[in-house]
């Protein structure tokens, strides 16, 4: 017999099951061995495991999830139900139906102990309060967490200082500093430290802010977003003039054309997608204690709005394990998924209380308030199991029941903690009408690059970036790697094959291919399948239905959208109630269209060879594209990449600023000459997977020349185009932008989660 919560309307009570209610259980998996994935257990090894002494990993799955069940079931150590809790815990992390995120999964139960992911530090206007905010963020990061400032407060350049008789330096200078201090820290040792930073639109340094990440050599540590008002949104739709106060003084100081701020903004969004907005009057109207504050910025992600000082530990239900049948007569298993959510909240009030928090002033507020941000991911996976497409009425729909489903039986479990164990210390009967509750906010949907990767399944509420993927090994071949639930599908139907795998694989998406049906294209439409309207529509749907804070999710755009596009997505945004907004057209990361024909210095007489290949004729102008990256020794480089008509690679070029440098003329040298032959293999048709393959036998570095250009034909390949910028720092793969950051779907590496 077994002990198991069950809710009821005087707190949680324990009940024994009956050997017939064990078996039940027993039948959903409770009991079997859960078999991960190659890359689920790849990026535990890498990231999650603990280590010996050697680097090896001394952990795998099960002792894993024991270690955080054992550490996160007793909270603050006077919880006399841990012993049946840790069970609980454990087997709903176990079978992969919820996981907290990444810091609680790397230091639960271990002497680090800091299992949260997100932090709001207040920034004041003044030098010590700025270098306080600066070592403050530099203990979070040490820790792995994130952390999000908003340098509103900061006054504008050039604006008096009366301690100093000078003049301010201004937001962006110091931002710099804070970018700086990241770039020094590791989070955790398995982390890079990761930002946002705020400026309100009405701030007079607003249009150095919005510019600031045009170049993308600058605050690398950095999400920068726009906190738009109310105000600016209504002087937008009018064409009015808006005011600029500086934060020093209250004082009106300037004024500016709201259309052309705006417009400033989407030209830059569309350029390499920042800034973000977020709409900040938004998040205000849903602050669950605005008797301690308004909110000022959010963590990296943007997807927990935080007062200052304030944490939030994150954890997410993984919907693809809640689904009841299969071959279109499936339906979601909402008694399960009541179990699960119940659990995942008492869970992530454990976290609260166990939590070693990095400084004082960050346990104050958070055990003031004891916010918990439970989110889900495998969105996608339950509609395609379900046959429903991800960016039709019908998906949105049953997307927004789910989610108030689970935000429901969190509600519903956070006033029965409240009642056994106290209501949030800052809950106000004057102002949080909702009732007393255990926490001030419940649910957020956060980015899941890495815990997804584990739980194999759609991150966040994102569709599936691809639904067949290329992985190119040492030898240079192709691993061709298939989504599960299309894989089956397409066995079932009778539409599988290598060669469909492959094309699919090649030209990234399942649309347009006529062995696939139309009702299987329509519901394995990926990312850049669906329209930005359905990505939008569905963000604000979510948001509306059960969300307390904030949802991190990603409007991507195909490279040809333009910036009116963008202009439409942020006011559709903002109707639907989204409290922030990011969107991403494919390709604008680091690699910027020549908007004039790049000309093509070569012989133009076509040659024939003795084996009688044919060197295809070129144009005297060509269509190009130019990539900027860095050599071994962190020096500019930047590629020029010539197209035909067909979009098909014709030309490289490699050019080095600085080629009147003697100790880089043979390097120049070299890289030249390697280009002129893979143009000349470009031109003769060489089959760009036989160019690859000796590129990748030649490369001696991962920053050298051969691999750069491998790395830019395998995108290529997959018809991306993505660049340099796509590379995963850490095992050259593909970084895909998603839920607000870059993550790489190979090894788990993620700037932000």
């Amino acid at each position: 017999m077994v002990l198991y919560p069950l809710g009821g309307s005087h707190g949680i009570k324990w009940i024994a099951l009956t050997d017939e209610k064990e078996k039940r259980l027993a039948m959903t998996h409770d009991h079997t061995q859960q078999e991960l994935t190659a890359t689920a257990e790849t990026v535990l090894a890498r990231r999650y495991y603990l280590k010996d002494d050697t680097g090896k990993p001394r952990e795998t799955w099960e002792t894993l999830c024991h270690r955080v069940a054992d550490a996160v079931a007793f909270g603050d150590g006077k919880n006399v139900h841990g012993d049946k809790l840790k069970e609980e815990f454990f087997r709903m992390i176990y079978h992969l139906d919820f996981l907290p995120n990444s810091p609680c999964l790397m230091n639960a139960g271990t002497d680090l102990g800091q299992l949260s992911a997100c932090f709001v530090l207040p920034v004041p206007d003044s030098m010590d309060g700025i270098f306080t905010a600066i070592r403050n963020g530099a203990l979070v990061h040490k820790t792995g967490g994130g952390t999000g400032y908003s340098f509103s407060r900061l006054r504008s350049k050039n604006a008096a200082v009366r301690s100093t008789q000078g003049v301010a330096s201004g937001p962006l200078s110091f931002a710099a500093v804070f970018d700086a201090a990241t770039e020094t820290i590791k989070q955790g040792g398995k982390r890079r430290g990761a930002n946002m930073g705020v400026l309100r639109i009405d701030h007079p340094d607003i249009m150095e802010f919005i510019c600031a990440k045009e170049d993308q050599e600058k605050f690398n540590n950095f999400n920068f977003s726009v906190a738009i008002t109310d105000a600016f949104m209504a002087a937008v739709e009018q064409g009015d003039e808006y005011d600029l106060i500086e934060p020093a003084t209250g004082v009106i100081v300037a004024s500016l054309d709201a259309r052309s701020v705006y417009e400033k903004i989407v030209d830059l969004a569309w350029h390499n997608g920042e800034p973000g907005v977020l709409f900040i009057d938004a998040a205000n109207r849903a602050n669950m204690t605005p008797q301690l504050g308004d909110f000022e910025a959010t963590n990296p992600c943007g997807e927990q709005w935080l007062l200052p000082y304030e944490s939030c530990n994150l954890g997410s239900i993984n919907l693809a394990n809640f689904v009841i049948g299969n071959n279109g007569s499936g339906k979601v298993d909402y008694t399960r998924l009541k179990e699960v959510t119940r659990t995942a909240t008492i869970f992530l009030d454990n976290v609260i209380d166990c939590n070693r928090f990095p400084i004082p002033e960050i346990e104050e507020m958070t055990l003031k308030t004891r916010k918990i941000g439970l989110g889900i991911m495998g969105l996608h996976d339950l509609l395609i199991q379900l046959a429903i497409p991800y960016g039709s009425e019908e998906g949105r729909t049953l997307a927004a029941q789910v989610m108030q489903f689970v935000r429901d039986a969190a509600e519903e479990c956070s006033m029965q903690l409240a009642e056994e164990r106290g209501a949030f210390p800052a809950y106000d009967p004057a102002v949080n009408h909702y009732g007393a509750r255990r926490n001030a906010a419940l649910t957020s949907i956060q980015p899941t690059g890495t815990v997804s990767m584990i739980a194999d399944c759609a991150s966040g509420c994102e569709p599936y970036f691809s639904i067949v993927m290329v992985k190119h090994v040492m030898d240079g071949d192709r691993l061709i790697m298939v989504n599960k639930f299309f894989e089956k599908i397409a066995r079932r139907e009778g539409f599988y094959s290598e060669e469909l795998m492959g094309k699919v694989a090649d030209t990234g998406t399942v649309i347009g291919h006529d062995e696939i049906p139309g009702q299987w294209q329509e519901v394995f439409r990926t990312a850049q399948d669906i329209k930005p309207e359905d990505h939008i529509r569905m963000q604000g749907i979510l948001q509306l239905s059960g969300v307390d804070s904030s949802i991190s999710k990603t409007i991507n755009m195909p490279n040809s959208a333009t910036r009116e596009e963008v202009k439409l997505s942020y006011i559709l945004g903002y109707q639907l109630g989204c409290k922030g907004l990011t969107v991403y057209r494919d390709g604008s990361r680091d690699s910027q269209v020549l908007n004039t024909m790049e000309m093509a210095t070569v012989d133009q007489t076509a040659l024939v060879s003795t084996e009688g290949m044919i060197k295809k004729n070129l144009p005297d102008t060509l269509n190009a594209k130019r990539y900027r990256l860095k050599d071994q020794d962190q020096k500019s480089v930047y590629i020029i990449v010539c197209f035909d008509e067909n979009e098909k690679p014709m030309e490289v070029f490699a050019k080095f600023p600085f080629d009147n440098r003697v100790d880089l003329k043979d390097k120049s040298t070299m890289w030249t000459t390697t280009c002129r032959l893979v143009s000349l293999a470009l031109r003769f048709n060489i089959p760009a997977s036989e160019i690859i393959k000796q590129l990748d036998r030649s490369s001696g570095h991962m920053l050298d020349l051969p691999a750069q250009l491998s790395k830019l034909f395998k995108s290529f390949m997959a018809g991306t185009q993505h660049g340099f910028a796509s590379a995963c720092p850490e095992c050259s793969g593909q970084l895909i932008f998603e839920e607000g950051c870059e993550t790489c779907h190979q090894c788990g590496y993620s700037k932000c989660s």
